[in-house]
């Protein structure tokens, strides 16, 4: 279909043509599928495979089939005591299940989805925090501890009356079937929660209407969890209006009923829940979801371009990790179908885009978004200009603005390409009540509508935003947040270390990786490989512990004895620009703090034969650099 979504202009035009809020759009989550299952009851919603081969069995669901589910299933919750203020949580890979369980508890409830990476003591602590009442989670199946840490978890959790639970073999064929049951891992129940098995469960409800009122009114829907902190989680709320926000984006801007969508990213995380499957709502396209991990499955990155031809894709939904690894294999299938990648959760190397473009001959739009505001924020336009390292202008409805605040609390405008915190208001953002916890949303809000991101960034001339920096510490792993304190505390635990430091050093694949210096206790003696093992043993989310330790001398630090990260970043990047470097001739002589542009690497060029080669290297990273 043609965008509609080229130029800034096209954006204000959209703007233009009514205000939001005179939009013909449901109330409720339901109403927004409803109206999808009675236009397109017949073309296909959503598609999953189990394995990832080409030829691999499918599961597919017409609009009209996920709507008969979707029905059912919110019945089931319903009856299981979950009302319109309760909660429905669920620790799922993705499969053709858990979107049918996202829609369904936002239906019945309110719905929570929680990662399955995180460790049995995290999840327990966002059961408590959302008051779960039901659980659905996967049943006891081989190469996967879900149903294992989902036991643990509700038996520190005792809110929780119900656990659902869906068995993936259903989704094999042939001996592969016969042996799952006799291999299947025996999972030691704590908890006094009743366990269902999702599909006689399921089937046991109406499928054809609901057995309670859609109340058409807007209210909170869902609860996602930001990053994987240690303690009590940062909880953020979601209602139906900003989910159908995103949704209305997608579905009137980029996808008709003809789109074709992979989706290899989890439906635990906003980017698939929202844009991806929001936006196939919304336009009835249809969304493909490649094995329970995802791009993290067996086999999906060899197969991958393999699987766009078998579907036939339009879109690719992806992330700069997953670029990364796929430039590292041939297009050894016809990919003309597609049209257009798009990414998001991390910044995009130009290298990576200039590859993938040559490639495949489709450019990757980038965009931005955060759980706090529901998800959508903005994007290069598909069909428009792209500014590569930017992630585009707002969407329709979406005003950004770049403020400073001072210490005395007095809010001040920035120019054009000034750096400020980037400051955001649409109808994904929830003034007042972002987070489930009061005291969480104390000064998140400027006028008492505009979210305060902690990310920093300009708008050019031409409207497009740049994000350099973060003004909270946090380290985005491949797109996934990972609180600093979680390392610091975990290496803090040692007799021998007197302070520790943690920030995100740049990575050519994951985009940053967690790195921590430390300062011991005077006279205190230990190795760095000591200190690398406690912080294995006392760092809870193994995508925190870092990837990098260092011992010095001293760390930097400000006036009133706090640790100077800034500095920590110069001495990362100094470290990993040069061991990328190495061979090249050329090295980083120092790195400075741009106004415009961050941090900036400044590399000597004295005895550099090969420019070019320093290019593809550093091009492979996000932050900028420069010549001396």
């Amino acid at each position: 279909m043609s965008s509609r979504f080229a130029t800034y202009d096209d954006r204000n035009a959209v703007e233009e043509e009514m205000p939001y809020e005179a939009r013909d759009l449901p109330k409720t989550l339901y109403g927004f599928l409803s109206r999808t299952a009675e236009r397109f009851p017949n073309r296909p919603a959503i598609s999953f495979q189990l394995l990832a081969g080409p030829n691999d069995h499918a599961t597919t669901l017409s609009w009209q089939e996920f709507h008969e589910r979707v029905t059912e299933t919110a019945n089931l919750f319903r009856s299981l005591g979950v009302g319109p203020n309760d909660t429905v949580a669920y620790l799922l890979p993705n499969s053709i299940e858990t979107p049918v369980v996202l829609v369904a508890g936002a239906t019945a409830g309110i719905v929570n989805p929680i990662n399955p990476l995180l460790d049995a003591t995290q999840i327990a602590g966002i059961l408590r925090e959302t008051g779960a009442k039901v659980l659905v989670t996967l049943k006891a199946f081989p190469k996967t501890d879900v149903a294992e840490k989902a036991a643990e978890a509700v038996a520190e959790a005792p809110n929780v009356t119900h656990i659902v639970q869906i068995d993936l073999n259903r989704h094999l064929t042939g001996l592969k079937k016969f042996i799952v049951p006799l291999i299947r891992p025996k999972v030691k129940a704590r908890h006094h929660a009743k366990v269902l098995d999702f599909e006689p469960a399921t089937s046991s409800q109406k499928h054809t209407r609901l057995d309670f009122e859609d109340v058409q009114e807007d209210r909170v829907a869902a609860y996602f969890h930001t990053g994987g902190t240690t303690g009590t989680p940062k909880v953020a709320q979601h209602k139906y209006s900003g989910m159908i926000y995103n949704g209305w984006l997608g579905g009137s801007l980029l996808f008709d009923e003809n789109d074709v969508l992979m989706c290899p990213l989890p439906m635990f995380h906003v980017f698939a829940a929202y844009p991806i499957l929001m936006s196939c709502i919304a336009s009835g396209a249809h969304v493909v979801m490649p094995t329970p991990a995802g791009y993290r499955g067996d086999g999906v990155f060899d197969n991958f371009w393999k699987l766009l031809e078998r579907w036939q894709c339009s879109f690719l939904i992806t992330v700069p990790t997953a670029i990364s690894a796929l430039m590292q294999r041939p297009v050894d299938a016809d990919v003309s179908s597609l049209r257009t990648a798009i990414s998001g959760s991390a910044p995009l190397p130009i290298e990576l885009y200039n590859r993938f473009k040559a490639a495949t001959g489709v450019e990757i739009a980038e965009g931005y978004g955060l759980t706090e505001a529901t998800c959508l924020v903005s994007c290069n336009p598909v069909d428009g200009m792209k500014k590569v390292g930017s992630v585009g202008i707002p969407l329709p409805y979406t005003h950004i603005r770049i403020l400073n605040h001072d210490d005395a609390g007095n809010v001040h405008e920035c120019a054009t390409d000034v750096v400020g915190e980037i400051c955001i208001s649409n109808p994904g953002v929830f003034p007042g009540s972002t987070y489930t916890e009061a005291d969480k949303n104390h000064r998140l809000f400027t006028e008492e509508r505009y979210l305060r991101t902690g990310d920093l960034g300009r708008l050019d001339a031409d409207g497009y935003l740049w994000i350099t920096g973060r003004a909270k510490d946090l380290i985005i792993r491949g797109g996934h947040n990972i609180d600093p304190a979680e390392i610091e505390d975990g290496l803090l635990s040692h007799p021998a270390v007197a302070f520790a430091g943690a920030i995100g050093q740049p990575d050519a694949f994951a985009g940053e990786l967690p790195s921590c210096y430390v300062e011991l206790v005077a006279g205190a003696d230990v190795t760095t490989e000591e200190l690398m093992e406690h912080a294995r043993q006392n760092i809870h989310e193994r995508a925190a512990v870092p990837k990098h330790l260092e011992i010095v001398a001293e760390l930097p630090k400000t006036a009133i004895g706090k640790i100077f990260k800034p500095e920590l970043r110069k001495m990362a990047i100094t470290r990993v620009y040069n061991a990328a470097l190495e061979g090249t001739g050329a090295h980083v002589i120092e790195v400075v703090d741009d106004k415009k542009r961050g941090l900036v690497a400044r590399l000597s060029r004295e005895n550099c034969p090969d420019e070019e080669a320093v290019k593809a290297r550093l091009g492979e990273f996000t932050r900028p650099w420069e010549w001396v």
